[in-house]
């Protein structure tokens, strides 16, 4: 997907009390109430809220899901300097982090007996250097191997001096891995979770559908999805979200079939998004309401222009307030 790093506070959607008409006339009357909407703040602004608590820093990390999905997670980690470090080394695997995924049905990324042999980072360039000891060898399938590189260069690629990752193996930068992970070269963010073959000439999208390893843990998963549109725009990323996940994949969506999209624009750096939802209620335990702004917003957080995001139910605008990162653990 775009690179898009810690997405930590915000998708806020204030009281608003006008009732507009569906359609451009609705979207234009709306352009100077900007009070009512969802605000995406992206980890590559100035200033990002870092840690609620004293000496703890909120951190995402990428795992894999039993059927080799790449889940982001957010976590609270011990701040010390050198946190990418300290982040990666919270992610390889061992009976400890083992015990803590349980509830989760997640699995480590990193192998065990990995150790990170030394890092630096290029304050002009972005590009990150991370040497490995060889145990990152040990991936037992091109699955796994897979998610190794990706769930690396996703997490590194999470703090906002990283923009690209270079992997070496004992200090050496070998051409790929064990079953022909291309390490070659600094690698960025790319079809993360890709369904279907990208052909030439066809744009993509990244949509948040839902999985579940167990009855105790549901989790938002990013999918790089292929579209027919020549360049990937804002419509037909929530065109496919509100279509729903392939069956095939083994995932699936929050939004009932009946809720629909009636439209959408982007104005001034804000996105408009209107839809039905004739079972919405304005409570605080509407957890299908809340699981669909997230998807909305989660979704649009790809497009760089867009800045906030004002959610109208059949032209009305609604009064909610959710997190806006998919997974905290």
């Amino acid at each position: 997907m775009v690179n898009r790093r810690i997405i930590l506070f915000g998708l806020i959607i204030v009281l608003g009390l006008t009732v507009l008409s569906i359609g451009k006339n609705l979207i234009n009357n709306r352009l100077s109430a900007k009070d009512d909407e969802i605000q995406i703040i992206r980890s590559d602004e100035e200033e990002v809220v870092v840690a609620e608590e004293e000496g703890v820093r909120k951190t995402v990390m990428y795992f894999r899901d039993a059927d080799g999905y790449l889940v982001p997670v957010m976590r609270k980690i011990p701040w010390e300097e050198g946190i990418a470090r300290v982040t990666l080394n919270n992610m390889i695997d061992s009976a400890e982090l083992r015990e803590t995924l349980k509830p989760t049905g997640l699995l480590p990324v990193i192998p065990a007996g990995t150790e990170i042999l030394g890092m630096s980072i290029n304050d002009e360039t972005g590009l990150c250097k991370v040497d490995f000891s060889e145990n990152v060898l040990s991936n037992q399938s091109e699955k796994e191997e897979e998610s190794f590189i990706k769930g690396v260069v996703y997490t590194l690629t999470e703090f906002p001096a990283i923009k690209e990752v270079q992997i070496l193996v004992g200090g050496k930068a070998l051409p790929s891995l064990n079953y022909g992970g291309d390490i070659s070269k600094p690698l960025a963010r790319e079809n993360i979770n890709l369904v279907g073959k990208l052909e030439d000439g066809r744009s993509k999208v990244v949509v948040y559908y839902k999985g579940m390893n167990n009855e105790e843990f549901e989790y938002f998963v990013p999918v790089t999805i292929p579209t027919l549109a020549p360049v990937a725009n804002v419509y037909s990323a929530l065109d496919i979200l509100f279509e729903g996940p392939p069956q095939d994949i083994g995932l699936f969506s929050d939004i009932p079939r009946d809720v629909m999209l009636h439209g959408v624009e982007v104005k001034d750096g804000t996105a408009y998004v209107d839809i039905s939802y004739e079972s919405y209620s304005d409570s605080s335990e509407d957890k299908t309401f809340s699981d669909i702004v997230k998807n909305i917003g989660l979704t649009l957080s790809q497009f760089e222009e867009i800045e906030t995001v004002e959610l109208l139910i059949d032209g009305e605008t609604i009064n909610t307030t959710i997190p806006v990162f998919a997974n905290e653990y």
